[in-house]
């Protein structure tokens, strides 16, 4: 079996890395970031018609067709550039939901226990019931009656507003296939985190060759090799795991999958920061930014805990 991406995956990554440096480039999501600004409705829609969202819909239903394979694939570009807003679960959401193949309706998704991320932006929201596995289930229901008894809480990412909700009344659509939702939602998060734990890579080796002490740069001192290879290994380590997951959708590689990735993403992230030394801990400065979204993303859609859990039932 050939795990080389194809010559159409490479030129869709690609024009989704194009779309994304030419509508949220640094001074674009540095202006968001000051402005406090959220879900670009703008930027949705043109995601939209991109076919973002429906990238595994049926041809025949308006889709593009392609598999979770090219789902991961986009989602790591996101992961790469920070974009804001619940792209996971509107992506999740583009067949049962009017209008979220288009990028006319924002889902967001509710997690029992877990805080809801962009429940005020939101048009729709995917409610996923307890557990893991075949029998989990999943719901849409009326967003307006979740948000009107929600609290707001303090997120750690400023990209991110966080609400705390109640359990819903199911009073929506009960939607087929729960347990594959949560699971497809576990290793889109992954591939976010794998962009990430990527870019900080990169970000970090930039950093490394062009910053000088004692008339050389820092990349040429042991140490500071030592961080960039350990994160390189990570980022790769993790890479292959979501690939290879992608390949089978299997639940428990998915599990494996989301636990090496958000390790990558976290730890990748305050070795970035680290490498840049002082100025890694200003405002001005990316890192922070990867990091915070690293550490919010763990908690999302599949905890360590609970992926442990998956783990340690297959060794039974």
């Amino acid at each position: 079996m050939d795990f080389q991406l194809s010559d159409d995956q490479r030129a869709l990554r690609a024009g989704v890395r194009e779309l994304l440096a030419g509508r949220f480039g640094r001074d674009r999501m540095r202006a968001a970031l000051d402005d406090g600004t959220g879900v670009d409705r703008a930027l949705w829609r043109e995601l939209g018609e991109a076919g973002f969202f429906a990238l595994r819909l049926p041809e025949a239903e308006g889709g593009v067709g392609l598999g979770l394979p090219e789902s991961v694939l986009l989602f790591e570009e996101v992961g790469r550039s920070l974009l804001p807003g619940p792209l996971i679960a509107t992506h999740l959401a583009a067949g049962p939901v009017k209008g979220a193949a288009q990028g006319g309706t924002v889902v967001a998704v509710l997690d029992p226990g877990q805080p809801v991320a962009h429940l005020g932006e939101a048009d729709a929201l995917l409610v996923l019931g307890p557990g893991y596995g075949p029998r989990a289930s999943a719901a849409s229901v009326d967003v307006t009656r979740v948000r009107d008894d929600a609290t707001p809480v303090c997120s750690i990412d400023p990209f991110t507003p966080l609400w705390r909700a109640g359990d819903p009344e199911e009073t929506g659509e009960r939607l087929p296939g729960g347990g594959r939702l949560r699971d497809e939602g576990a290793l889109l998060a992954a591939a976010e985190q794998l962009g990430s734990a990527a870019r900080t890579t990169e970000m970090a080796v930039q950093h490394a060759g062009e910053r000088e002490q004692f008339g050389a740069p820092i990349g040429s001192f042991q140490a500071v090799k030592h961080l960039c290879a350990g994160m390189l290994v990570r980022a790769e380590l993790a890479r292959c795991a979501v690939y290879a997951a992608a390949v089978t959708a299997d639940p428990v590689e998915i599990a494996g999958a989301k636990l090496l990735a958000d390790d990558a993403a976290v730890r990748n992230a305050r070795d970035c920061l680290q490498v840049h030394g002082g100025m890694g801990f200003t405002w001005e400065a990316d890192v922070h930014l990867h990091l915070k979204r690293a550490w919010l993303r763990s908690g999302q859609w599949l905890t360590a805990a609970a992926a442990e859990e998956v783990l340690a039932g297959d060794l039974c």
